[in-house]
């Protein structure tokens, strides 16, 4: 029984309903948009293609010129890509090449495949049908069609499709401010020496990266010493320099646990205890005053928690900040070549990755503190509460691939 936990699902629900997209937005060359959120409805202002085109290498041709095989035209004229020829005469045919202009007077294209030369005459060998490897006008993009909807993160696709249509610049929500600091006494940065009891920081590389990998402009104040006042003081900057604040440890309720009495004495703060495996407790809350406050996330402390919760958690918070608002993760069905006979009654995040069979390998230990489980694996696992696993049971499987973007 999970009594006195909240589920993933409501916990998720709870935490994007108290997000807020930024507002302020900016404009940029559409060469340098890739990955930006979209602010605004695109529409095209041309139809594309922008005139009559061929789809082929061939000749342009009249049908009523052309009406039995074996039909020989003289080639008056030669229409390249990027030129425009002139009105085909009758009993005439014009060699045109893939993405030339269609002729005036001309209603088919014959494939040079089917088409014999001899001199400047063309012997048609295969009789087109009306519009044959004619790209009509606008047959791809009307003019004043939207092309791209606000919300949307832009993708290589999405910025050649703007260019496509001329857009030299667009509007794009400004950059999610994310800060980061770490908590604990005990932490040691890698290339330090590491004294007893010491452990190296290794959540403040894993947590930047994933914030790198949300688009964020990422402001990283460090590890913070076990102090209230040491906490205090950093929450109140981060909260003046940021949208959205995100800690690492000190959201229980030890002795050494300051990042929960901080929160609260600057802001507000909510604690979850979540079932969820790994992932337990979640803080989520607010720094400074209502209406101008900053959001925060306090994830747990252990290495592989922290991971699954910023993805699970973090990633479509920071998402509805940026004004997308899809944000939940997506996973896909896929065949389990491994048997899990020790089910929760939390649902699980088991980091598995797919084999060369077309299936899921599981790695050996599940232990929330073996980091190397996330470096192994290609995704997670959403393994209901209580659900054995049998050999080739369909799971529903989250790539990093969707989870990284």
């Amino acid at each position: 029984m999970n009594k006195g936990l909240m589920s993933v699902d409501e916990a998720l629900e709870r935490l994007l309903a108290g997000a807020r997209a930024v507002e302020e937005t900016e404009r940029v060359s559409t060469l340098s948009a890739t990955d930006r959120v979209l602010a605004a409805d695109q529409r095209s202002g041309m139809n594309v293609p922008p005139m009559d085109n061929s789809a082929m290498d061939g000749y342009a041709v009249r049908l009523a010129d052309v009406d039995s095989q074996g039909a020989g035209l003289k080639v008056a004229q030669r229409i390249m890509a990027g030129s425009v020829g002139t009105t085909l005469a009758p009993g005439t045919a014009a060699r045109i090449f893939t993405g030339a202009p269609i002729p005036q007077g001309a209603d088919a294209i014959v494939m040079q495949e089917h088409a014999s030369v001899e001199g400047d005459t063309v012997t048609i060998n295969e009789v087109p049908r009306l519009g044959a490897w004619v790209r009509k006008t606008g047959i791809d993009i009307r003019n004043g069609d939207v092309i791209l909807k606000a919300g949307i993160r832009l993708r290589p696709q999405d910025t050649g499709l703007a260019a496509s249509v001329g857009i030299a610049s667009l509007p794009v929500r400004r950059r999610v401010r994310l800060g980061l600091f770490f908590t604990g006494d005990e932490l040691v940065m890698p290339g330090d020496p590491l004294p007893p009891g010491g452990i190296y920081n290794s959540n403040r590389f894993t947590l930047n990266g994933l914030a790198q990998l949300t688009g964020c402009d990422i402001r990283d104040y460090g590890i913070v010493p076990d102090s209230l006042d040491a906490t205090r003081a950093v929450l109140r900057k981060a909260a003046d320099e940021c949208d959205l604040i995100v800690t690492s440890g000190g959201v229980s309720v030890g002795d050494a646990d300051f990042v929960k009495p901080a929160v609260e004495a600057e802001g507000e703060l909510l604690l979850w205890r979540i079932a969820m495996k790994p992932g337990r407790p979640l803080a989520f809350g607010r720094i400074g005053k209502s209406g101008t406050s900053t959001a925060f996330i306090g994830l747990p402390g252990n290495p592989v928690a922290s991971f699954v919760t910023f993805l699970w958690f973090v990633r479509p918070f920071v998402m509805r900040t940026q004004g997308i608002t899809d944000a939940a993760p997506h996973g896909i069905p896929m065949r389990a070549d491994f048997d899990w006979t020790d089910a929760d009654a939390r649902r699980e995040f088991l980091r598995a990755r797919r084999n060369d069979q077309g299936g899921l390998d599981l790695y050996p230990s599940q232990d929330s503190s073996v980091l190397m489980s996330t470096a192994w694996s290609d995704g997670l696992i959403d393994n209901p509460p209580g659900c054995v696993i049998r050999r080739g049971d369909m799971v529903k499987f989250l790539p990093y691939a969707e989870l990284f973007r």
